[in-house]
Order: C-alpha cells, then structure tokens, then sequence
C-alpha cells in the first residue's frame, strides 16, 4: 500500500463504498478486487495494486448477519403469528432465506472494507515506545 510512481498515473477513489460494493479496484477503479466470489485477488489486473495490505478479517461476516437479522426476526415472526407453523416451517424457510441473505451480503460487504481499509490507510497498530519511554520520563519527575 505505499505510494509509488504509478499511484499518480490512476484515479484513486473519493467513494471507497461505491468501489468496494461494485468489487473494483481502490486505486484504478476499474481493476477486479475479487478472484472468486469471495477470495481477494492476489493484486489488480490493471495497475497492479497488491491486495496484500487488505485484511477485513470477521468484519462482513459481522455487518452480514447484524444487517440480514432484523428482517429475517421480523419475516419469522410474521410467520409465526399469522400462521402459527410447527418448528420445521421455519427450518425450510426462515433458516435458509436467513443464510442466503447473509452469503449474498458478503462480498460488497468485503469489497467495502477492503477499499476502506486502502482509502484511509489503515495498517496494523503499533506500540509507540517513543512516546511511551518520555511519559514514564515526565510522570517520574512530579
């Protein structure tokens, strides 16, 4: 994700949403982010951005099932006071609209957070020991 040369040559998206919901490249915009449904490709088959810095990690399986749980809760309740079904009803139906909701969130879900992740720059924390050691300086001397 370092700046180079090329950077200047492409368009670097202003909407990281938008990019990473169309599964498009965060510095060409026209490159594919995905290999497979939802396996990243290894970089960007137009200007050769390495995808290695993105790491969405349980983040779209996460806003997936928060965004797929309300109407799902709500379509099984209506069901279950309009109809008043047995258990297996909502098994057959409720559970796999649930789960195919959620599948098919995945992938722009992804693509969103891996563009985020390259638009704002974001990388793994890390302990800054400088600011650290002259804090444990400063508090010493009260």
């Amino acid at each position: 994700m370092e700046p180079n040369d090329d950077t200047e040559k492409f368009q670097i998206t202003t909407n990281p949403a938008l990019t990473g919901l169309l599964g498009r490249c965060p510095r060409c915009q026209r490159g594919h982010l995905f290999e497979t449904y939802l396996k990243l490709a290894p970089r960007c088959d137009v200007c050769e951005l390495d995808y290695g810095f993105a790491d969405p990690a349980d983040g779209p399986a996460f806003f997936a099932m928060s965004i797929a749980a309300v109407p799902a809760l709500a379509f099984a309740l209506w069901i279950q006071l309009t109809f008043d079904p047995p258990i297996w009803v909502h098994l057959l139906i409720t559970l796999p609209l649930t789960g195919v909701a959620c599948v098919l969130l995945l992938r722009p879900l992804k693509g969103w957070l891996v563009c985020s992740q390259f638009f704002h720059k974001a990388e793994e924390g890390k302990i800054d020991t400088e600011w650290h050691t002259c804090e444990a300086k400063r508090n010493a001397k009260r």
